[in-house]
């Protein structure tokens, strides 16, 4: 039987590191015909839908792995929630680490293209993954999505220091 979804809620995980005093992020392009010829605003966090009853961070441990092949331990930094146009709520974490894009190894989903036709298609859910800086990832990301890459940024920033007297 298969598990029930939480109605419009995502979690996903947002992978960065250093490179030149700069941050770099590693967003995933979504799979198949819709996409496929998409590129300034389509790509997002690797994320998937929550299973009822599942813990948000599991959810995005889980779907990460699923999406891209790569396995996340932490430590994880929480970035919120944020609702995208058409209403999802998606929940994020920081996590500071590397990944080989080329290695990258999707699940794969079935989807009726074109809608209403009555043709199934078998696609990877991630076509392709790439590391960005911040200037660029602001311009392929799904316009909603920056919020996460503000408060990466602000949580990560060398500026970002407490000075106690």
């Amino acid at each position: 039987m298969a598990k029930k979804k939480r109605a419009r809620v995502s979690a996903g995980l947002l992978l960065f590191r250093r490179r030149a005093d700069a941050l770099e992020v590693f967003l995933a392009h979504p799979g198949g015909p819709f996409w496929a010829k998409r590129d300034a605003g389509a790509w997002t966090i690797p994320k998937g839908e929550v299973d009822e009853g599942e813990d948000l961070l599991a959810a995005a441990c889980r779907e990460f792995a699923e999406e891209t092949g790569f396995p996340l331990s932490g430590p994880f930094r929480p970035l919120g929630s944020l609702t995208q146009k058409a209403g999802k709520v998606v929940h994020a974490w920081a996590c500071e680490g590397d990944a080989d894009p080329a290695q990258v190894q999707s699940n794969t989903m079935r989807a009726e293209w074109p809608s209403g036709s009555g043709r199934w298609l078998t696609f990877p859910e991630v076509d392709r993954c790439a590391w960005f800086d911040l200037p660029t990832a602001r311009q392929k990301i799904n316009a909603a999505q920056v919020a996460f890459l503000d408060r990466l940024e602000a949580e990560v920033s060398p500026d970002r220091r407490t000075h106690r007297s």
